[in-house]
This record gives structure tokens, sequence and C-alpha cells, in this order.
């Protein structure tokens, strides 16, 4: 479960095309941060997008690409995600990994706003 409060983001853009070790990339770092511990990871589909050879990756014939955008978005404490960064950054030969700022509000659970905040 993640903590209400500051947390880190970690975003790993990438094609959906891209392996490591004969699997899909994407798969095979949200199966790495599961064996790590990571709170949870959703991997999201893009529509539209390029890197950084300014190759615009969008729907070709009957609406398919095989170079579609995927990003593996995660949230979690940040010295889990630091800890794990040394195994999932070497994975990504041409996509970006990017770790920012969080602040979860909600885990899942009924929403009660801050002592201060209450009326």
């Amino acid at each position: 479960m993640t903590n209400i409060g500051p947390q880190k983001m970690l975003l790993v853009f990438m094609d959906e095309t891209d392996t490591w070790k004969e699997e899909k990339l994407y798969q095979a770092i949200v199966r790495r941060l599961e064996k790590y511990g990571i709170a949870g990871a959703t991997v999201i589909p893009g529509v539209v997008g390029y890197g950084r050879h300014r190759r615009i990756h969008s729907p070709g014939l009957f609406g398919v690409t095989s170079e579609k955008p995927i990003t593996v978005i995660v949230i979690d404490e940040e010295v889990k995600i630091r800890a794990v960064l040394p195994k999932i950054v070497p994975m990504v030969k041409e996509g970006v990994v990017a770790l920012v700022d969080a602040e979860v509000v909600s885990s899942g659970e009924a929403y009660s706003p801050p002592p201060e905040s209450r009326s």
C-alpha cells in the first residue's frame, strides 16, 4: 500500500516493440518492479508520440502501428524506487526514465481530509 503524502513517481517511456531478453520491455519492467516489492505499476499505451529520433509514432494503415508509445507508471516511497532504479535503468536502451515528485491523496481507501482542513 502506498502511503498518503509525498512520494516519488517513476515514469518509463518506451516503444511497444522494445524488448529485454526476448520479452516485451514493459512486461519485464513490471515483473522486476513486483519482484523488488514496489507498491504497484501501470502500463499505459500511448496514441501518438515521438522520441529522440524525432520519428512520430502514430496509427498507420488500419489504425495499427508497431511502434506504439508505452509508459510504465509507478508511485511509491522514494527509497524503494531509488533501490530498484539500478535494475530498471539498464533495461531501457532507447526510452526515457524519469523520477518526479508526487503527492498521494488517496490510495484506494475512503478519503479523509487531514485534521487541520476538517470543518
